[in-house]
């Protein structure tokens, strides 16, 4: 599991890098709002949790909270020294879920971790998934629809299905006659190899950060491709 750290006190911040590290966490440490934004806009799909520091120097856990619950049902634990109950309601109604308040205990905080990870293990065995996420594009099967850092990316309906198609198997090399024999039925008409070619060319182009080398759908020489490890 990997945990976004974000904490302006550089002395807490490392501590509790620490005791995260030895419970067997990975951290992403930030110390500004700013720096949290990039790795929320660029890294979000590899992060399992954010644990965010109400007060920074140049913003606020609000904020970068409001952002986490744009792009992704992420859990988000609040770490603050203010425990009036006006800004614990605004934090649980942004949609955090937990707020711990400075001085803890590192045991009661990675028990609480614990607990709103268990929490959401058990929503993802009741409820179908529809957000699918793939580095920094997240597909949300409910909407039909397909967002890249938060912006919707449009794509026709094969272009989607073929998508869909490699987001339902991620980490594992499909052959292009895998392809082409399950968008068939959607397609309605004959797809040969060539159009397949095509449409995983335009599907680079507006997924891909650098379509000329692709890190979301990748070729496997001599095999087919692949998303995902």
């Amino acid at each position: 599991m990997k945990i976004l750290l974000v904490e302006d006190d550089k002395t807490i911040a490392l501590g509790l890098e620490y005791s995260l590290q030895a419970d067997g966490y990975e951290t992403v440490t930030c110390h500004s709002a700013e720096s949290a934004k990039a790795v929320v806009r660029g890294r979000l799909a590899e992060i399992d949790l954010c644990l965010l520091d109400l007060s920074l120097p140049d913003g606020s856990g609000y904020e970068l909270c409001e952002m986490v619950k744009n792009r992704s049902d992420k859990p988000v634990i609040f770490l603050t020294a203010l425990d009036d109950e006006v800004n614990v309601v605004m934090g649980l109604d942004m949609g955090a879920d937990d707020y711990i308040t400075k001085p803890f205990r590192i045991r009661e905080l990675i028990s609480r971790i614990k607990s709103v990870f268990r929490r959401y293990d058990k929503q993802l065995q009741t409820k179908p998934k529809t957000i699918i996420e793939l580095e920094n594009v997240q597909i949300n099967t409910l909407e039909g629809k397909v967002y890249k850092k938060g912006e919707e990316i449009l794509l026709t309906a094969l272009e989607y299905r073929l998508f869909l198609i490699f987001a339902n198997h991620i980490g594992q090399v499909l052959t292009r006659n895998q392809l082409l024999e399950r968008i068939w039925d959607v397609a309605g008409e004959f797809v040969n190899d060539n159009t397949l070619t095509v449409y995983i060319k335009r599907l680079r182009e507006k997924l891909e950060d650098n379509p000329r080398n692709p890190t979301i759908i990748k070729t496997v020489r001599g095999m087919g491709y692949k998303v995902g490890d």
